[in-house]
């Protein structure tokens, strides 16, 4: 079934945050830092209040004044040595210090978004520029300079998980250890839609309204009346509207969506503020960021016996909304990936740097495991000799070992991981790949093949909401608790409603977003949505029905007993007769009698699931490279994915889900660098002039199949799939890089592999 959503998006339909009509706001601009580190010796507001239209310049004073609260990050975590991390105090606003470029100085207010930009060119900051450290390598090294002074070396956490003795044991007995140091580049999440906030504030009820694009409006809600504005939360109206992309970097509370309500408050009337793409570079959260070092044990016949790793984290200058928790407990649950280690020890250091933050990013520290694992996989295979497929074969966690606990302590309950690679294989012509290898050469190209096998651990919250209403003008509406940034949730939740209920889809509307309209929702992350909203889902379709049987009892005058439901038709009848009633002609009957003054059952139902389980996605990634030596440039001409996400409810959208991360996946591989200068700490690639998103002619037909497994912990047998193409296309890309590239001496090679770098790396091989 196609997208419902899209025609009305595809049309210009689609109302996002920059497009609410606001009668009599006012605009906002932030002015930022222009270094990567400095003092704030003055700051002078005067000229800029003469700026004709110009309303207020609010300062880190002014935030101070009101008494208003800090931009949190949410994820205590402990020290090995049992001391907390360290904390990362920050404002809405710079107060005596700027941390990086980008951060923000002055909030300007004005009547038109031009004179908001003349007004912030005229505030007067005396700077005085001190060192930074923008590069991760660097900045733990003793005598770097130090983001916050009393951050130690620029370690605001170090700390570890699984066994340490054991993994220490096996690896000082094993036969064979192959050492490997990877480097996962920074990403900007250039989201297709910019950031956006609008506020309104009603003084009469001391209540705020906030517009802004977020993957689920309840987190910012609880953020800004507990953290920020220290007020009862049913002080503030959380709505979001349509998102143009999320990647994780919406989730956060940003300090622009305070300011509008601080804004909007202090001048009486709305404020709204849109961010500008170079501006997104400075002040989105990125993502990734690692240095990883591992190591992996093997026995004299290949089988893995203990994983040892550790990983030095760029956290930027602040530690964002969940970010001490992406390379931590997200990154590690998946370092066993589908193997059978008999140990693993993890080791997770924070580094503070003069960037910005960085948060979690389309699978948020998964796909940095998964990354170093099937790196370190290809490069045990190459020193033990051993093919690389039959490598991983051999290590395999078997199907009839299900349900089975890892050694980081994660319990799989489903997946047969032989046979999904099996099938990549044959599919991608795996044997047959010499003879393309050999017509490439014929051309004067280098061909490799890589694959990579992922595993990813969904997460997300502990429950979740839906409430079906049947509406006045004969609708059924869905409300949710997650929030769609284009997945196709519109469609996946109409078709989970249908077959429930048996309503039309064109007769099922989903509400989304209003955190006065729905009150709780766990929101979109970690690609939770279609196994947690679907629980949740079922609970309360299960719910309509069974007060639909009371309520066609007392329509239909018989017993509950008597009264069955048929999905097919949506129907209510009598057992044994030809009388019934289908579901929204009841429901339109249930209300007119209520609002008659008669006794009736209506049919609307609320319920809220327990999600005491998260869901274990894998695959097999297969990608074939071509690389021109004469120029360093890298084409995929090839690309196989066999994917196991459970129970597919709509193979259209998965698939759909998968190409895109696949696309972002080969975007960091060979395209992305965001590059930082080490003296000045600039941001060189802020904008799309700098810094290379892949094109279409960049990416090639990407083949997906779909393996279902059923997942044994959720009744819809689903497995989250929204984040897989961005955890297995990395590995995958930059092996087939490697192996393409073995017969000129080439060993390794880090990501972006942009031209320059191939070309560079095939030249000191050679050398070499």
């Amino acid at each position: 079934m196609r997208r419902i959503e899209d025609p009305r998006l595809l049309k210009g339909g689609g109302r996002y945050t920059d497009d609410i009509p606001m009668p009599g706001a006012a605009h906002a601009v932030v002015l930022r830092s222009p270094h990567a580190a400095a003092r704030i010796l003055s700051i002078d507001t005067a000229p800029a209040m003469a700026v004709p239209g110009v309303l207020a310049v609010i300062t880190n004073q002014d935030w101070q004044a009101e008494g208003l609260g800090e931009i949190p990050c949410i994820i205590p975590l402990k020290n090995i040595d049992g001391t907390d991390r360290a904390e990362t105090p920050r404002g809405a606003l710079a107060g005596d210090r700027v941390r990086h470029v980008g951060d923000p100085v002055a909030f300007v207010v004005a009547e038109t978004p031009q004179a908001a930009r003349d007004g912030a060119e005229a505030v007067m900051v005396d700077y005085e520029e001190l060192p930074s450290a923008t590069d991760l390598a660097a900045a733990h090294q003793p005598g770097a300079p130090l983001v916050w002074d009393n951050v130690p070396n620029n370690i605001c956490f170090d700390w570890e998980a699984g066994d340490k003795a054991k993994a220490t044991a096996l690896i000082a007995q094993a036969a064979h250890v192959t050492r490997l140091t990877v480097v996962n580049n920074r990403v900007v999440v250039s989201s297709l839609e910019v950031r956006a906030a609008a506020a309104d504030y009603d003084a009469a009820e001391g209540k705020f309204t906030l517009y802004v694009g977020t993957q689920g409006s309840w987190l910012v809600k609880s953020l800004l009346a507990d953290n920020v504005f220290k007020l009862p939360e049913e002080k503030f109206r959380v709505v979001t509207p349509d998102v143009g992309g999320g990647f994780g970097m919406k989730l956060y509370l940003y300090a622009e969506y305070a300011l509008v309500c601080m804004a909007a408050r202090r001048l009486g009337r709305p404020v709204k503020w849109t961010s500008e793409r170079t501006e997104a570079f400075l002040s989105d959260t990125h993502g990734r960021d690692n240095i990883t070092e591992g190591e992996l044990a093997t026995d004299k016949d290949g089988k893995f016996l203990a994983l040892r790793t550790r990983n030095y984290a760029n956290m930027g200058a602040y530690l964002s909304t969940f970010a001490p928790f992406i390379p931590t407990g997200a990154g590690t649950k998946v370092l066993a990936s589908v193997y059978g280690f008999q140990a693993i020890h993890a080791r997770v250091l924070g580094v503070l740097t003069n960037t910005v933050p960085v948060d979690a990013y389309r699978g948020a520290g998964r796909p940095e495991s998964n990354y170093l694992v099937e790196r370190l996989i290809d490069a045990a295979a190459r020193e033990l000799g051993i093919e690389r497929a039959e490598l991983r074969r051999r290590n395999m966690v078997p199907q009839s070992a299900m349900p089975y606990t890892t050694a980081i302590g994660q319990r799989y309950d489903s997946g047969d991981f032989a046979t999904v690679l099996d099938t990549a294989l044959a599919k991608a012509d795996w044997a047959g790949f010499p003879a393309r290898r050999a017509a490439a050469a014929a051309r004067g190209r280098r061909r490799g093949i890589g694959l990579a096998y992922y595993l990813e651990a969904t997460g997300g919250g502990p429950t979740e909401r839906a409430e079906v209403r049947f509406a006045a003008d004969g609708m059924a509406e869905v409300l949710v608790g997650t929030q769609s940034t284009g997945q196709g949730h519109e469609t996946a939740y109409a078709m989970l409603t249908s077959h429930e209920l048996g309503i039309p889809i064109e007769k099922i509307r989903i509400v989304q977003g209003d955190s006065d309209v729905i009150p709780t929702g766990g929101g979109t992350g970690g690609a939770r949505s279609l196994y947690s909203e679907g629980q949740a889902i079922l609970l309360t379709t299960a719910t309509v029905i069974e007060k639909g049987k009371q309520a066609a009892s007392e329509h239909l005058e018989a017993s509950v007993a008597d009264i069955e439901f048929t999905p097919a038709g949506g129907r209510f009848t009598v057992v044994g007769t030809d009388r019934g009633v289908d579901i929204l002609s009841l429901a339109k009957i249930q209300r007119e009698r209520a609002a008659r003054g008669e006794s009736a059952t209506l049919l609307d139902a609320a319920e809220v699931a327990e999600i005491k389980s998260h869901t274990f996605p894998n695959g097999c990634h297969i990608a074939e490279v071509e690389v021109d030596p004469d120029t360093g440039l890298v084409e995929v001409p090839r690309y196989i994915v066999v994917d196991d996400v459970g129970h597919a409810i709509n193979p259209m959208i998965v698939r759909g889900q998968v190409q895109g991360g696949v696309a972002q996946g080969i975007g960091q591989a060979v395209h992305e660098r965001t590059a930082y200068d080490k003296e000045s700490g600039q941001l060189l690639s802020a904008s799309f002039m700098d810094y290379a998103l892949p094109r279409a002619e960049d990416l090639p037909d990407i083949e997906v199949e779909l393996i279902e497994v059923p997942c044994e912990t959720n009744p819809l047998g689903v497995k989250g799939a929204g984040e897989a193409g961005a955890v297995g296309s990395p590995p995958a890309l930059m092996n087939a890089l490697v192996d393409a590239l073995a017969g000129d001496g080439v060993t390794h090679m880090d990501m972006p592999a942009t031209p320059e770098i191939v070309w560079q790396a095939l030249r000191t091989a050679r050398a070499a």
